[in-house]
């Protein structure tokens, strides 16, 4: 029997460089990498504006890509680690694809699919369960902030 994954420090650091080049194209900026045996095998960053595509976040980019690199579309034995708490499609995805462990960085009490209480990871209603961190880390919440913040701001420029 495998043993269970455990939180690796510094992936958390990469999924944040994701969040950057999401940001620098205009996007939320979130950012994912998937882990396989200690090796970063995907990476996704927010796209929704880039693409105009209201399913393509950092998740779910990185699931796809993880799936491709794997050639499966089991991701077991993956550790997807990323910088806000993911919404409910991203959550049942990576229950989709049987990822073992979900690592993120900040909460997100508005859309998270934890903080608005579905705990799909845990039901034991369905086929697959996983592990889920919260491995607060300021600069995932402070990315955030900060880009609100400017995206208010020019609505108040852009206002007078």
């Amino acid at each position: 029997m495998r043993q269970p994954l455990k939180v690796e420090p510094g992936f958390l650091d990469l999924a944040l460089e994701e969040a950057s080049r999401a940001q620098a194209h205009g996007d939320v900026p979130v950012g994912a990498i998937i882990v396989h045996n200690g090796q970063v095998i995907a990476h996704g960053m927010n796209r929704r504006e880039l693409d105009q595509d209201p399913t393509a976040h950092a998740e779910i980019i990185a699931i796809r890509a993880a799936s491709t690199a794997l050639k499966t579309w089991r991701l077991e034995g993956c550790a997807l680690y990323v910088t806000l708490e993911p919404c409910a499609m991203c959550l049942a995805s990576a229950q989709a694809a049987r990822v073992e462990l979900v690592v993120y960085g900040a909460t997100d009490p508005k859309a998270g699919a934890l903080s608005l209480g579905y705990r799909l990871h845990e039901d034991e209603r369905t086929n697959h369960r996983f592990a889920v961190t919260l491995s607060e880390d300021p600069r995932c919440s402070q990315i955030l902030k900060d880009f609100f913040s400017k995206r208010r701001s020019e609505k108040k420029g852009s206002a007078s």
